[in-house]
C-alpha cells in the first residue's frame, strides 16, 4: 500500500505541474488571436490619420500624418516630426517585410512632404542655419505652428533620418538607386547636418515637458550619425561630421547610466527619480539584431537595459490601482514616469507595449547568440521572473536557458495582456487608459499607439529590422568633448518618384466629407444609387460623424468599403426626427479610384 500511495502522490504532483503550463499555453493562444485581430485595426488606424485620403484626416495635406484626430481635450490635430518619423519607420519596416504597395505609396508621400516641411520657417528658427528643423510640430496643412510650446525638440531630425535611410536602403537593393541618391539623400543630409551641429545642445524631451539632455534624444542622434555615415557612402557622398560627432554622442549616452538604471533626463533641475519609459522606448529604437547584448549601445538584452526595465516598470506597480495585486513576475500597466500628472498621470498604451517589445527583442538576441549571460547587474531582473536565476552563462541547449527564455516570453506577454484587457472592443487605441479602472483616456486613435502595437507584434514574431551598425560603433572615447560640427543646408526639391509596380486595390475605404451647418437634433447622412449607400432609401442611408464639427469647420464625415472602380451617384441628406431634407440637385457622381491606394476621400459642401 505504501508503494501505491507513493505512485499516486507522484502522479498527482505531475498532474498539478501540468496545469500552469496548460494554462499558459491557453493564454498564449488567446493572446495570439487578439494580436492577429488587432493588427488590421492598428494599421487601419494609422492610415486613417494620414492626409490626404485618411478617413479621419480631413484638412491634412498629402503625406502629413496626424498625431490623432482629436481636436479638443486634447488638441492633437497636428503633425509632429518625432511621431511621424517613428510611425513611418514602422511602416517602412512593414513594407520591406510584406511588400505592401499601398504602404509604399504612403511612404513616398511622407518623404515628399518632409522635403517641404524642412524649409518652413517657424518659432524654432529658419532653414538657413538649420535651427528650424528642431521645431516639434506643424499645422496639418504644413504651415508653421506659432503657439507656445516646448521647443526645440532635437530628436525629430535624427528619427526622420533613420526612417528615410531604411527606405533608401530598400531602394538601393531593389534597383532604384537613383531615387535613393536624388530624392532621399538630400533630405537625410539636412537632418544629419542638424544632428551633427546641435546634438550637444539642450532641448525638450520626447514628452515635451523637460528641457535638458534626454537619453532618448541622445540615443536617436548617435544612431542617426552612425548609419548616416554609411548611407552617405552608399550614395557616393560622405558625412565627415557624422564620423566626428558620433563617438562623442556615444560618450554622452553613457552619462545617463547611474549604476542601477538610466536617468532619462540629465542637466535639468526637476524633482524626479529619472525612471522613465523614455529609456525603454530608446532601447527599441537602438535595437540592432546584429549587435548582441551590448551595454554601451544599450541593446534590449544588455544587463543595463534589463536592470533598467525592472526599475522603470516596478516604479508603476504601486501607483496605479489597476496594478494592485499583480505579482512581481507578471507584467503591469506602464506609464511615462511615476510622478506624471498629465491627465492625472495614467498608463500609456505605447509605454506598456514598449515594455513587452524590449523583452521580445531581447529574446531574439539571446536566440541568435545561443546563450544568456546573467550578471550582477541583471540578476535582480532575472530573479523577479525566475526565482532560481543565478549569475553565469547558459547555453541554448541547457534546461536553464529554456526556463529563462520561457519565463521572459511569459513575462513579456503579460504586458501585452494588460493592453488587451484595457483595449475597447472596437480595437481603438487612445493615448492613455485610466489608472483606476482602465478606461481609455486623452487623445483617441493615437497614431503612435497603433505603431507601437505593430512594432511589438513584429518583435514578438521575430520580424526584425535591418542592422544599423551598432556592433562597430560601440567604442567610447576616453573623454567626452562638448563638440559640434557646423554644415550647410540645401532644400531638397526632387520628389519625382519612379514608377513602382504595385498591386491594384480591389476594395477601397471610401470616405465622405461634407461641410454643412447643423443644430442640435440634426444629423447628416449620405445616400446613393448603390446598395452600400442604401439604394436611395433614406432609411438605409449611412450616418456621418460630427466628432470634429466646429463653427468654423462644420464637418460631417464617414466611411464605407467599396469595390475599386465602382461608379455611383449620391447625395447628402439632413434628418431631424422623422423629417428628411435633401440637398439640392444635381446628384453627385463619383467613381471609386482604381489604384494602389486602399483609401480615397470625397470633399464636398452642402448643395443649396
Amino acid at each position: 500500500m505504501l508503494l501505491q500511495k507513493s505512485l499516486l502522490v507522484a502522479t498527482l504532483v505531475s498532474f498539478v505541474h501540468c496545469i500552469p503550463a496548460a494554462s499558459a499555453l491557453y493564454k498564449r493562444a488567446a493572446l495570439d488571436d487578439w494580436i492577429a485581430n488587432e493588427t488590421s485595426t492598428a494599421l487601419a488606424g494609422i492610415l486613417a490619420n494620414a492626409g490626404y485620403n485618411g478617413a479621419k484626416a480631413y484638412g491634412a495635406n498629402q503625406g502629413l500624418l496626424l498625431a490623432s484626430p482629436s481636436t479638443t481635450n486634447p488638441d492633437y490635430f497636428f503633425t509632429w516630426t518625432r511621431d511621424s518619423a517613428l510611425v513611418f519607420k514602422s511602416l517602412v519596416d512593414r513594407f520591406i517585410a510584406t511588400g505592401d504597395s499601398n504602404l509604399q505609396v504612403e511612404i513616398n508621400d511622407y518623404i515628399s512632404a518632409q522635403a517641404k516641411l524642412q524649409t518652413v520657417s517657424n518659432p524654432s528658427g529658419s532653414f538657413s542655419d538649420g535651427s528650424g528643423l528642431g521645431e516639434p510640430k506643424y499645422e496639418p496643412d504644413g504651415t508653421a505652428f506659432t503657439g507656445d510650446w516646448g521647443r526645440p525638440q532635437r530628436d525629430g531630425p535624427a528619427l526622420r533620418a533613420t526612417a528615410l535611410i531604411a527606405y533608401g536602403r530598400w531602394l538601393q537593393s531593389n534597383g532604384y538607386s537613383d531615387a535613393a541618391t536624388n530624392i532621399v539623400w538630400p533630405i537625410v543630409k539636412n537632418d544629419l547636418t542638424y544632428v551633427a551641429q546641435y546634438w550637444n545642445q539642450t532641448g525638450f524631451d520626447l514628452w515635451e515637458e523637460v528641457k535638458g539632455s534626454s537619453f532618448f534624444t541622445t540615443a536617436a542622434q548617435h544612431r542617426a550619425l552612425v548609419e548616416g555615415s554609411a548611407f552617405a557612402a552608399s550614395v557616393g557622398s560622405s558625412c565627415a561630421s557624422c564620423d566626428s560627432q558620433a563617438p562623442q554622442a556615444l560618450c554622452l549616452l553613457q552619462q545617463y547610466w547611474n549604476g542601477q538604471y538610466i536617468v532619462s533626463n540629465i542637466n535639468v533641475n526637476i524633482a524626479r527619480t529619472g525612471k522613465d519609459a523614455n529609456s525603454i522606448l530608446s532601447s527599441l529604437h537602438t535595437f540592432d539584431p546584429s549587435a548582441g547584448c551590448d551595454d554601451t549601445t544599450f541593446q534590449p538584452c544588455s544587463p543595463r537595459m534589463l536592470a533598467n526595465h525592472k526599475a522603470v516598470t516596478d516604479s508603476f506597480r504601486s501607483v496605479y490601482s489597476i496594478n494592485s495585486g499583480i505579482a512581481a513576475s507578471t507584467g503591469v500597466a506602464v506609464g511615462r514616469y511615476s510622478e506624471d500628472v498629465y491627465y492625472n498621470g495614467n498608463p500609456w498604451y505605447l509605454a506598456t507595449l514598449a515594455a513587452a517589445e524590449q523583452l521580445y527583442s531581447a529574446l531574439y538576441q539571446y536566440n541568435k547568440a545561443g546563450s544568456i549571460t546573467i550578471t550582477s547587474t541583471s540578476l535582480s531582473f532575472w530573479k523577479a521572473i525566475y526565482s532560481s536565476a543565478a549569475t553565469g552563462t547558459y547555453a541554448s541547449g541547457s534546461s536553464t536557458y529554456s526556463a529563462l527564455t520561457s519565463a521572459m516570453k511569459t513575462y513579456a506577454d503579460g504586458y501585452v495582456a494588460i493592453v488587451e484587457k484595457y483595449t475597447p472592443s472596437n480595437g481603438g487605441l487612445a493615448e492613455q487608459f485610466d489608472r483606476n479602472n482602465g478606461a481609455p483616456l486623452s487623445a483617441v486613435d493615437l497614431t503612435w499607439s497603433y505603431a507601437a502595437f505593430l512594432t511589438m507584434s513584429a518583435a514578438r514574431s521575430n520580424s526584425v529590422p535591418a542592422s544599423w551598425g551598432a556592433a562597430s560603433a560601440n567604442k567610447v572615447p576616453s573623454a567626452c568633448a562638448a563638440s559640434s560640427a557646423t554644415g550647410s543646408y540645401t532644400a531638397a526639391t526632387n520628389t519625382n518618384w519612379p514608377s513602382f509596380p504595385c498591386t491594384i486595390a480591389t476594395s477601397v475605404q471610401q470616405t465622405f466629407n461634407v461641410l454643412t451647418t447643423t443644430v442640435p437634433g440634426q444629423d447628416i447622412y449620405v445616400v446613393g444609387s448603390i446598395s452600400a449607400l442604401g439604394s436611395w432609401d433614406t432609411a438605409k442611408a449611412i450616418k456621418l460623424d460630427a466628432g470634429r464639427y466646429r463653427s468654423d469647420l462644420p464637418l460631417w464625415y464617414g466611411s464605407v468599403t467599396l469595390s475599386a472602380g465602382t461608379a455611383f451617384e449620391y447625395k447628402y441628406i439632413r434628418k431631424e426626427g422623422s423629417s428628411v431634407t435633401w440637398e439640392s440637385d444635381p446628384n453627385r457622381s463619383y467613381t471609386v479610384p482604381k489604384t494602389c491606394r486602399t483609401s480615397a476621400a470625397a470633399r464636398d459642401s452642402w448643395q443649396g
